[in-house]
């Protein structure tokens, strides 16, 4: 039996750049939250004590400046950032958020595509979710060490923090068996002991994994510098958009290069990337494949897709990828309007993707992840199966 290694990373939501992409998706949230037909992109930086504000925005609502402030200044706060360098309350934000170009407005306000693009969804059959286990997982780490962070069992620990997991996997099956490596770095309070440190992460690496997953603890890096006082953007610069394969596959499948944060559904970047990942992950529910790739291109201005591409990996079906291609483009308008309106996307739901993943995450009662759905399954298995 041969095997692989396969390895992803993730970062936590206090992560600096993380924090920028949770701030460029609440400014969008309350634009939308005024006017579901808003059009927005907006782009943060954050450093030591300090944020700066870009983008376009037009808007039949009036959001003021004051009010775009108060929710990047909100975001830092709810985060926990509360240090010397980076202060929710001493924060110095400048904003530089101006009116959408004119030109780009005259072709996407006729419901064309805000900008020329290609886009990728995948689904593998890896995990219950339909995602990559490597990707899943090192999410789920970040994910219960802020959990415990928040709820006061971990209090010695800081909001930035990072995860990798190398996982083995089976030639022949294409299934994880086991993990090769784990890193996790996570920012913590000055004077922790390193043991306390590391019994945290053990723990909760231990609970997420697996029966029988954990590495050998010559591979398995806590803190591999030693120390991680200093964090988040006092640390490190942050900017939006710099965690795209975090946000998607883990690097199991191929990007087209257009970050998601603080864009609005008229983005294709954004829009046709959840609907790729919405087809592609209806086709292994319906057990027509194990692994499905979906990429759809875009020009600027245009309604529907110039290009549409499905490659079913490990098939289960007799039907040709051209014909699971003309079946899928049946059962959804793939124009920015018709994603729009299939996902309902018009609505302010974004924050809550700004980490851990935009994709294998639970539909809510809000209308978020309403791309995890696998309301096509049934139809495709009848069609195709």
């Amino acid at each position: 039996m041969g095997e692989y290694i396969f390895t992803s990373e993730s970062v936590s939501e206090g992560h600096p750049d993380k924090i920028c992409d949770r701030i460029s998706d609440s400014i969008l949230d309350l634009y939308l939250s005024n006017d579901a037909e808003a059009r927005v992109a907006v782009e943060c930086l954050a450093t030591t004590n300090r944020i700066i504000l870009a983008g376009e925005v037009r808007s039949a609502s009036q959001v003021s400046a004051s009010d775009v402030e108060e929710r990047a200044r909100s975001v830092v706060r709810t985060l926990g950032y509360e240090q010397d360098g980076f202060h929710w309350r001493d924060l110095r934000i400048e904003n530089f958020i101006h009116e959408q170009s004119s030109d780009i407005a005259r072709g996407v306000g006729e419901d064309g595509a805000g900008d020329q693009g290609l886009m990728f969804g995948y689904a593998c059959d890896e995990t219950d979710e339909f995602m990559p286990a490597s990707i899943y997982y090192s999410h789920r780490i970040l994910r219960l060490l802020s959990e415990r962070r928040r709820s006061g069992d971990y209090i010695e620990l800081g909001p930035d923090a990072k995860s990798q997991l190398s996982l083995v996997y089976d030639e022949d099956t294409l299934m994880p068996l086991r993990s090769h490596s784990v890193v996790v770095s996570t920012q913590h309070k000055k004077g922790v002991a390193r043991a306390r440190i590391e019994g945290i992460v053990r723990e909760v690496v231990d609970e997420v994994l697996p029966d029988g997953w954990v590495c050998v603890d010559d591979n398995f890096h806590i803190n591999p510098t030693g120390n991680f006082v200093i964090g988040g953007p006092d640390g490190d610069a942050g900017l939006t958009g710099r965690k795209i394969i975090v946000d998607t596959y883990g690097g199991a499948a191929p990007h087209g290069g257009g970050a998601f944060s603080g864009k609005d559904p008229s983005k294709v970047d954004r829009s046709a990337a959840y609907a790729a990942r919405y087809l592609a992950k209806n086709i292994v529910a319906a057990k027509l494949a194990r692994r499905c790739l979906i990429q759809i291109a875009y020009a600027i201005g245009v309604a529907h897709p110039v290009a549409f591409y499905v490659e079913l990996q490990e098939r289960k079906t007799q039907a040709s990828n051209a014909e699971v291609a003309k079946q899928l483009q049946s059962l959804m308008d793939l124009s920015p309007r018709g994603i729009r309106n299939h996902l309902s996307l018009g609505r302010a739901i974004y924050e809550p993707t700004s980490n851990y993943g935009h994709f294998g995450r639970k539909p809510n009662g809000e209308g978020c992840f309403s791309w995890e759905r696998c309301d096509l399954a049934d139809k495709l298995t009848r069609a195709l199966g």
